[in-house]
């Protein structure tokens, strides 16, 4: 039987509760809180004058749900009850908890739940009674308490009879193999009961599948350390592996662009013998900006990159195809280094230096949507570091997502396998506040000379009022040498909407009459699943006027890279 089920804040206010019993167990509940609780120690049950309090932590709505009951019972389904009970709970109250006010007003908020927490507690009972196992049999329902003493006696008479149908069966087996065989010798066809051998026949599918399965494990059976000793220095550009792009196009495959149909194709039509106009132009740069928007180019720089080109074109007179292509890259190229050239440049290695001669970590936050890959990239980042010889610090400052912490944990073993001691990890569990553990890593990194402090933060969306008055609280009270927002190339210029509300929310939540901090730079993730798409990048780098310092292009230490503006080009020409 339950005791007592109750939910409440963190804070101690109780929004709900329900027993079944006359007490309401303050001293155990208020014993599991200092005990378990606040120390936070990894319990998830707790023992106390012969009942058992199961609880479940909500790190989102900061809410804890409590569940007391007689411990000889054994409440099997006590788990369920509250896994249930936090569902519903959220479900029916996320969007009131978001609102500061609902605290104040206590239990009488949430009075509906009463009926909603009577259907769970029925379901998970019901569904515990059909699943437990089926008790044994008594020794009066077995059949063996039916036989009689004269059943268990065997005669004469009764071996006899036995002998006699094993005989019998043992005959009509013998006949039946006889009349299998002469079947099969008269008819060279196989019997209709005979299973035919499979044919160890791939289709090219198959053999597509056995291909690529045998290449990943390939790939992963690759050490990790053959990438140490090769990443020191700046990093390498998106395009090193690609053609240089001042080569000139050759006359094949100027006839091939010509005839293709590509929007490329489109600029045939300025080859004459006559100088070009402003009207010779203007259909063929509507037709490269709806391009270029097509390939998540924002309208505004898509405009800009089209004015470079027109205005090159514009007075010229151009008898070849390869002419026209040269002139449009190289406006493209000059266009698109204007946009992508921020307002500040951003040289982590040599302000790490500065951070050093000041006696003192460089300190980076990382901030984001919920699953773009921050803690991956981070990672990738602190792999980067350390082949330039520093030291670095992580922050677990995700004390809301499930599982953070133990990824952070999982990618500080294996840097460390890769550069020794060259990695540590400050955690405090979850349910914390972030800027306070960001504060005492830093003290810490400072304390024992660490170069650097890497601050992961919870994934969140950037209309999330709470988690925004969160993270500018841990930027006002760090003062972080760099903020880095990172987004996902693949949404495209949703990535370019969470940077601006980021930006706003950040400058919304900074303390009035002072300059608010906003984002630094960008991480750009998964740049390696966008095909030609590349135009997120130039938006974001327009909008905000803020670099593009890392771009994620795959899932090894070693996939990041710097953004170069001849890859924008030749992804946008594509």
């Amino acid at each position: 039987m339950i005791e007592l089920f109750t939910i409440f804040g963190k804070g101690g206010l109780v929004l709900w509760y329900f027993n079944e019993g006359s007490q309401l167990f303050k001293e155990s509940v208020n014993e599991l809180i200092v005990n378990v609780l606040l120390q936070n120690r990894n319990e998830t049950s707790f023992s106390r004058d012969g009942m058992t309090i199961k609880y479940k932590l909500d790190n989102e709505l900061d809410i804890i749900l409590l569940v007391v009951y007689q411990s000889v019972i054994q409440l099997s389904y006590a788990d369920k009850l509250l896994s249930e009970a936090q569902i519903r709970f959220r479900d029916l109250y996320k969007h009131v908890l978001a609102d500061p006010r609902a605290l104040t007003t206590g239990p009488k908020l949430f009075n509906g739940f009463t009926s909603e927490f009577n259907k769970i507690l029925g379901e998970v009972k019901t569904v515990t009674i059909t699943n437990e196992p089926k008790k044994p049999r008594t020794f009066e329902q077995s059949e063996k308490s039916k036989k009689t003493v004269a059943s268990m006696i065997e005669t004469a008479a009764d071996r006899a009879k036995a002998q006699k149908e094993k005989e019998k069966e043992k005959t009509k087996g013998k006949d039946k193999k006889l009349q299998e065989t002469i079947v099969s010798k008269s008819s060279p066809e196989p019997s209709p009961r005979a299973t035919p051998k499979p044919e160890k026949v791939q289709s090219d599918e198959d053999e597509e599948l056995v291909r690529n399965r045998d290449a990943f494990f390939k790939k992963k059976q690759q050490k990790p350390r053959q990438f140490v000793g090769k990443y020191k220095g700046e990093l390498p550009g998106l395009d090193e592996n690609s053609e240089p792009e001042d080569e000139e196009i050759g006359e094949d495959e100027t006839e091939t662009q010509a005839k293709t149909g590509g929007w490329f194709s489109a600029f045939k039509s300025l080859v004459s013998n006559k100088q070009l106009t402003a009207e010779d132009i203007a259909p063929v740069l509507d037709k490269m900006k709806e391009t270029l928007i097509s390939k998540n180019v924002a309208a505004e720089p898509a405009e800009k990159i089209c004015e470079s080109v027109g205005a090159k074109l514009e007075g010229k007179v151009i008898g070849t195809f390869n002419r026209v292509a040269t002139i449009v890259k190289d406006a493209m190229r000059e266009s698109l280094v204007q946009l992508l050239t921020p307002k500040r440049r951003v040289d982590i290695l040599r302000d790490i230096v500065q951070a050093k001669s000041e006696n003192r970590p460089y300190v980076i936050v990382f901030c984001g949507v919920n699953g773009v890959g921050k803690s991956t990239n981070l990672a990738k980042i602190t792999f980067w570091l350390n082949e330039n010889g520093h030291r670095v610090l992580i922050a677990a400052g995700d004390t809301f997502r499930a599982g953070a912490v133990e990824q952070l944990r999982t990618h500080t073993r294996h840097l460390n396998a890769l550069h020794e001691n060259g990695v540590q990890l400050y955690e405090q569990g979850y349910g914390k506040d972030p800027a306070g553990l960001a504060a005492a890593a830093i003290q810490i990194a400072m304390e024992r000379r660490i170069d650097v402090v890497l601050v992961d933060t919870a994934g969140r969306m950037q209309d999330n009022e709470p988690l925004m008055r969160a993270l500018a609280k841990l930027i006002i009270v760090n003062e972080p040498d760099l903020v880095l927002f990172v987004g996902e190339a693949l949404v495209g210029n949703e990535a370019v909407d969470q940077l601006v509300k980021f930006n706003q929310a950040l400058a919304d939540h900074s303390p009035p009459g002072t300059q608010p901090r906003l984002i630094d730079g960008i991480v750009l993730t998964k740049f390696d699943t966008i095909d030609d798409k590349v135009g997120a990048a130039v938006s974001m780098t327009y909008i905000t006027g803020q670099p593009i310092v890392f771009v994620g292009t795959g899932q090894t230490y070693k996939d990041l890279k710097n953004l170069n503006a001849n890859a924008v080009v030749n992804s946008l020409l594509k």
